[in-house]
């Protein structure tokens, strides 16, 4: 770790973190107690005293209701964002939760909580105070799950969710810092001790970070390798939207239909199987309706299709797979509430049936006829 590592944030490197968000009307922070949130907002309320005409800054501080401590915890946010000259909201997440996937299900309910607020005080943006070392823990979380090149990408600094525009602008900012921040300002924050919980994954992971520092895999060196895994999954994007065109183009004699996506067969695999993937995953997001699709059910489906293609072109067929002559499909399954079938050299992707009843449900990437 470097010195600069432990030293206090300046009010010029401050201005920088935020500086492409001088022109936006309002500004919420999601600020929970903890160090890292505490400094974003100290550090947001300087930079918008340093401004002659800023954003609006609001504070929201989420309550899960899991914990007891975090009621009070919400009134020292909202007392500290009083001195500050900000205004506070809590926001409370009600309701049964959830016995298995908590951390999951707490996640996905601050992020729509905090997207109601925004827009309620007509913000663009919601801040979060995600750090480095978050950014490294995301890393090895998603390593350790087998993600693909998208998922270790890690955190973006920017993305749009429910509409809001999340930012990150700490991102590249170490812990270690904003505690030194914090400490120069004399301002206390709270320590919330699910973070050391064992019981959940990321504290486990969080907890071999010293190990893998001594290696030479501290936080520093885990975001870059996001940050150039991230780039490198750009370019794929690229490629995949070239292709997509490529595939339109191949299509140019059948009018296209809504809500359908349709490949030419023999187009479609001659593309590297990274592509080919994506491309599916774009078609089965857009048109299902049953949530994103899983990589490596589409990785499963993809294999389905390569197998059927392969079995077509062993029976006789010749430049591109047909239809059988009883006119049923080479193949055909359903995935994420869409279905996707083999037939006349094409692919298509449709939105499937609604599921009648729990009883036979069409299953995920099941065998097809």
């Amino acid at each position: 770790m470097s010195d600069d590592d432990n030293s206090p944030i300046s009010a010029r490197a401050a201005k920088q973190l935020f500086a492409g968000l001088r022109s936006a009307p309002a500004l919420l922070l999601a600020v929970s107690g903890g160090p890292d949130s505490v400094a974003l907002m100290w550090l947001a309320a300087r930079w918008q005293r340093g401004l002659a005409r800023g954003p609006q800054l609001t504070v929201a501080t989420v309550d899960h209701g899991l914990r007891p401590e975090a009621a009070r915890e919400a009134r020292e946010v909202k007392r500290l964002a009083a001195e500050l000259g900000l205004a506070h909201r809590t926001l409370r997440w009600r309701g049964a939760k959830p016995k298995t996937g908590l951390p999951a299900a707490a996640r996905e309910a601050r992020y729509r909580l905090l997207a109601q607020a925004a827009r309620s005080v007509g913000a663009s943006h919601v801040l979060t105070a995600h750090t480095r070392d978050d950014q490294a823990e995301t890393l090895l979380m998603r390593l350790v799950r087998g993600s693909g090149l998208a998922g270790l990408s890690a955190m973006a600094r920017l993305t749009e969710r429910d509409g809001i525009v999340l930012v990150r602008p700490l991102l590249d900012v170490p812990k270690s810092q904003l505690i030194a921040t914090l400490k120069r300002a004399k301002i206390g924050f709270a320590d919330d001790p699910t973070n050391r919980d064992t019981a959940f994954t990321r504290p486990r992971l969080r907890a071999l970070l010293p190990q893998l520092a001594a290696e030479g895999g501290d936080s520093r060196s885990l975001a870059r390798l996001a940050a150039r895994l991230s780039r490198a999954n750009a370019a794929v994007e690229v490629l995949v939207d070239g292709a997509e065109r490529f595939l339109q183009l191949q299509a140019r004699g059948d009018a296209p239909q809504a809500g359908v996506r349709s490949f030419e067969a023999s187009a479609f695999a001659n593309l590297p199987e990274e592509v080919r993937l994506r491309l599916l995953l774009r078609a089965v997001n857009a048109l299902g309706h049953e949530g994103p699709a899983e990589l490596g059910k589409v990785e499963a489906l993809s294999a389905a299709l390569d197998q059927a293609m392969n079995q077509g072109m062993n029976q006789g067929m010749a430049a591109k797979p047909r239809a059988p002559a009883n006119g049923r499909a080479i193949l055909k399954q359903t995935l994420a509430g869409a279905l996707i079938s083999l037939a006349g050299g094409r692919i298509h992707i449709v939105p499937a049936s609604a599921r009648r009843s729990p009883r036979g449900r069409r299953g995920d990437v099941k065998g097809g006829s």
